[in-house]
């Protein structure tokens, strides 16, 4: 059995894989070389570095102010577009060839793009049913007019010229998970495997978010020893989240998925847990928590397993070290 075959049984993959992206037979691969290993590394702080500099090429005002933001749409679209040419770079330095175009190798492919769309989506609404629970019985509108405005087109045009729901739900998403997942993952995978790949790439995206400690101290918006507890805390999650993210970009190949559920976890937030705990109907609020979370880690593998979405194109870059995600 081939290399790339296994890979993909190690990121729970039950359908086949596509023979013109398996490496010829032969002895099978030992740990990746230490250059190898550092190129990745080199290329993924080099894309982190370029990415939360970019925020910083203009002097700014206050993070929110619009004329900041559109200045760091520029940027960052800018370093977005360029940061496939460091795979690109690290794939002709390293001699890797996966046999495939650099497009698909970054998550954009038709094949499977349905579902690619859709489950990860639920899967992670199924997460925050709590939330979202919460939600529901503390909006003033009930689900009718709430689907209402939604099918409005004048509330979408509102959304569209809002420039702080562009950063959260649109540009962000779409550039943070290009980046951090769709270039990095694939650099890392044949140093570290896929397994390992999951939990190396969070880090990155972790640490870029410290940039917030700069405007923060710079604007003097709560005391030093808060701002950096608030830090270590946005790590954290963040972390995790990147975390999910990365395992939703290896086990369906698509970059749309993880986008949609940045997307949503932008808007949802992190869980009022303690709003919950002294909601008026907080057994019910907790229960929906619990069941949540129950839910999603019985789903979890189900709803993204790679039979649904074909071929999964990273795994053809797996070095043989990559273990079960279970």
């Amino acid at each position: 059995m081939s290399a790339a075959a296994d890979a993909a049984r190690a990121a729970g993959g039950a359908g086949p894989v596509n023979s013109s992206w398996v490496p010829a037979a032969g002895p099978a691969p030992g740990p990746a070389p230490p250059r190898l290993c550092w190129a990745a590394l080199l290329a993924c702080l080099s894309l982190a570095c370029a990415y939360v500099g970019s925020l910083y090429v203009f002097v700014s005002i206050c993070r929110d102010h619009p004329a900041v933001i559109k200045r760091r749409f520029t940027s960052v679209l800018i370093v977005a577009g360029l940061s496939p040419l460091f795979v690109w770079l690290w794939k002709e330095l390293t001699g890797i060839k996966p046999g495939i175009s650099l497009l698909v190798l970054l998550g954009f492919r038709l094949e499977g793009i349905v579902p690619a769309t859709l489950l990860p989506l639920l899967l992670t609404m199924v997460l925050f049913l709590g939330p979202l629970i919460q939600l529901s019985m503390d909006c003033p509108w009930d689900w009718v007019d709430g689907l209402k405005v939604m099918f409005d087109p004048r509330f979408w045009v509102l959304c569209l010229s809002d420039m702080r729901w562009l950063r959260n739900q649109v540009i962000a998403p779409l550039t943070e998970e290009l980046v951090f997942r769709a270039c990095m993952l694939p650099m890392l995978i044949p140093c570290t495997g896929l397994g390992r790949a999951i939990f190396t790439c969070p880090l990155f995206f972790g640490v870029a978010h410290f940039h917030h400690v700069i405007e923060q101290l710079r604007f003097r918006q709560s005391s030093v020893g808060s701002i950096f507890l608030s830090a270590a805390f946005q790590f954290s999650y963040t972390a995790v989240f990147g975390a999910y993210t990365a395992f939703i970009f290896i086990r369906t190949g698509h970059l749309i998925g993880p986008v949609l559920c940045h997307s949503f976890c932008n808007y949802i937030g992190f869980p009022a847990i303690c709003a919950a705990l002294e909601h008026p109907q907080r057994l019910t609020v907790v229960i929906s928590y619990v069941l949540g979370m129950v839910l999603f880690l019985l789903l979890l593998h189900p709803m993204t397993d790679p039979a649904f979405f074909g071929d999964i194109p990273v795994c053809s870059l797996s070095t043989g070290l990559a273990e079960p995600l279970v």
